[in-house]
């Protein structure tokens, strides 16, 4: 067990997270399993000693910001280390990501944390472990399902049928990953990106951008700083 990963005596630490390589195609090969993109904030969110904290990718601790989700989270164990991204569901149920910034300082019962990862549990460090042990691990821990922690499924088979798929459900693209991979901090070719590049790009960045210059208005008025760190 890694100095990060102590229970007894020192809390648990954040952990730098995993950053996928962006690619222009998929992995056709076997071995790999595809989640969809969600376009939100990368969280961490440690349990450990009866409290909940959330941080950003950074390491900057934003539990303040996210208070609906850190008093929601009610999960069967003493300790954990959750990877996931904090999102705000649109009106057709997909995340929205040009909304999610003004929804962080106007109405954050309306985040959501979707867990795609596990790091540690109760004393064991996961890290090490192939990424489907530690997804199993984490469904074990997070229902499927509606509510403020959510579990993030993965798809297995033909690449890019799922990037399409995922393309028509109106998400941003798909995370592939090595399924037999270990979790290791910072940028990994084991974790791979691919973005969508349908005709509905130009119209959601437009959009995307309206509603970060209204964020950025609320807190220039407010005299804060967004999580985006």
């Amino acid at each position: 067990m890694g100095k990060r990963d102590k229970v007894d005596g020192d809390r648990l630490e954040f952990i730098p997270p995993q950053m996928p390589t962006l690619v222009e195609q998929p992995p056709e090969d076997e071995g790999w399993v595809h989640e969809a993109k969600l376009d939100g904030y990368r969280t961490q969110i440690i349990i450990d000693k009866g409290r909940v904290r959330l941080y950003s990718k950074n390491g900057r601790d934003w539990t303040t910001k996210y208070w609906p989700i850190a008093l929601a989270v009610d999960l069967p164990c003493r300790a954990a280390i959750l990877d996931g991204e904090v999102i705000m569901s649109g009106e057709r149920g997909t995340p929205d990501s040009p909304a999610l910034e003004a929804a962080i300082w106007n109405e954050p019962s309306r985040l959501v944390f979707v867990a795609f990862d596990i790091l540690h549990l109760d004393g064991r460090n996961l890290a090490p472990l192939p990424l489907l042990q530690r997804k199993q691990a984490l469904r074990q821990l997070v229902e499927p399902g509606v509510g403020k922690i959510q579990y993030s499924d993965h798809f297995e088979g033909d690449a890019l049928a799922i990037l399409r798929a995922i393309e028509n459900a109106g998400l941003d693209g798909i995370i592939s990953k090595r399924a037999d991979s270990p979790y290791r901090s910072g940028r990994s070719k084991t974790w791979l990106k691919v973005l969508c590049t349908g005709p509905s790009d130009a119209w959601a960045r437009n959009r995307k951008q309206k509603v970060i210059h209204a964020a950025s208005k609320t807190r220039q008025s407010q005299g804060t700083r967004g999580p985006r760190s």
